[in-house]
This record gives structure tokens, sequence and C-alpha cells, in this order.
């Protein structure tokens, strides 16, 4: 869609990924408020300070790396996320806990808990397998926290059917 629009405006786009546009050439200043406004009426926001985007690349990164990664996560988060964006992972811990109100840490739980949800609607994977593909220790800390972040275990979850899962960006304690 953001490419269609893209196209529409005549505007060269060198890479889309999850969350950025890499433009072939910098935008004149009619060109960027252009590219806003289409991309506004499609619920779409254009981040430009250096805060904002290292916090939505974090959540880039997380959601590829529970989502699409291959095989079980073996590195630790913060290793990954300080690899990845090449800044202290302190660093990046106060920057996001100071712009979402939550730790790393929490959105990662979350993220997971909802991708979880997912899987269980699906309903193609067992729950140990689904603890497995998401690196739990075992399957009782998968239930534990699942069950702390939606007051429902996975087992009552799946069969109650319940459809309450959330947007990818609009994840949080609330």
């Amino acid at each position: 869609m953001i490419r269609t629009e893209l196209e529409r405006l005549n505007i060269a786009v060198k890479e889309i990924q999850l969350g950025t546009v890499e433009f072939m050439q910098p935008l004149m200043e009619d060109e960027f408020s252009a590219v806003k406004t289409a991309l506004e009426k499609f619920g779409f926001e254009i981040i430009q300070d250096q805060k904002s985007r290292i916090v939505e690349q974090i959540k880039t990164l997380v959601i590829d790396l529970i989502r699409y990664s291959k095989e079980p996560i073996s590195i630790k988060y913060s290793e990954f996320l300080a690899r990845e964006t090449g800044k202290d992972y302190s660093m990046l811990s106060n920057l996001f806990s100071g712009s979402e109100n939550i730790t790393i840490e929490k959105y990662i739980i979350l993220q997971k808990i909802e991708y979880v949800k997912e899987l269980l609607t699906y309903d193609e994977l067992s729950l140990s397998q689904i603890a497995a593909k998401l690196s739990y220790s075992d399957l009782g800390y998968l239930s534990r926290q699942f069950k702390e972040i939606t007051g429902k275990t996975p087992t009552e979850y799946k069969k109650q059917r319940f459809n309450d899962r959330k947007p990818l960006n609009d994840i949080n304690p609330d």
C-alpha cells in the first residue's frame, strides 16, 4: 500500500521495510508534505526525530525476532538489540521506557503473548511447540506468563476462542 501511494506521487523509493522507507533522494518540502498527507489517510505517521526512530526500530526488531525467526531464539534480547542498533542497551532501555512508559522487557513479553494468542487461534501447533518456538524454558513458565497477562490460561483461551488480539503497534500494558 505504501509503495503504491509513493508510486502514485512519483516518489522514487530505494527500499521499503516494516516501519521504514528509504528514498532514492532526499524529499523536497512539497514532496514530503504530499507523502505525509497520503500516508496519514491510512493511519501512518512519519517519524523524523532520532529518538522516535530508535524506539520504532526497537519495536520492529523485537517483532521481527519473535515472529519471523526460523529457529528458537537463542540470543539475549539485550545483546540482539544492542548489536542491531549499534547502541548501548542501557541507553536503548532508558530511551524506550521514557518514550513508551513500559520497559523493553515488558514489551517483549506482551509481544510474545500476542503471538501465542495468534498461534493458539490458528491451532496448528501444540502449546509445547509454541513454548519451544518462543524459547520459553518450560511450558509452565509460558502458561504462568500468559495467565498473568491475559487473566486466562492458554487452554482456557483456546477453548473459549477469544478474539481479543491487538494490532502489533498497539500493544501496551493498559
